[in-house]
């Protein structure tokens, strides 16, 4: 493990455990280079990803015609994607638990008395959960992207 500051503050506590809050830390991350590093595009197209777009119709004069590359940089996606590339893992992962504790609660606090409350119940259960894991995932995925190498 790297340490890259030290928090004379520090100390452990009754929540902290492994890859949640406890283990962050600063890492500054150049995306494109971890890209490159990891061979990303090579591997795209030794899977066959991109021809099987092309059967789908999504083809490079589809992309042009659509403007995806210039709206994108009028939404300044490139940096939104570079800033969250800095995110901690572990404040993701951290974050994850009270939605996933808040879908739970939804499922058991709201009645299911009727088949619009359980409706609800799926719909805010589901939502919840589906944004706890996506937050989980996206910490591990961050992770990936952040190991040095």
């Amino acid at each position: 493990m790297q340490v890259n500051k030290y928090d004379d503050g520090w100390k452990k506590e009754w929540f902290g455990a492994g890859i949640f809050y406890e283990g962050s830390e600063d890492v500054e991350v150049d995306v494109f280079k971890t890209i490159e590093k990891r061979k990303v595009l090579s591997n795209v197209e030794k899977s066959g990803l991109l021809s099987k777009a092309e059967e789908l119709g999504f083809t490079l004069s589809s992309i042009e015609k659509l403007g995806v590359f210039s709206k994108a940089e009028e939404l300044g996606l490139l940096s939104l994607l570079e800033k969250a590339a800095s995110f901690s893992p572990s404040a993701l992962a951290s974050a994850s638990l009270p939605i996933l504790v808040a879908a739970i609660l939804a499922i058991v606090l709201i009645p299911d008395d009727s088949a619009g409350l359980v409706a609800v119940q799926v719909v805010v259960g589901g939502a919840l959960a589906v944004g706890a894991v996506g937050l989980f995932v996206g910490s591990v995925v961050l992770g990936g992207l952040q190991e040095a190498d």
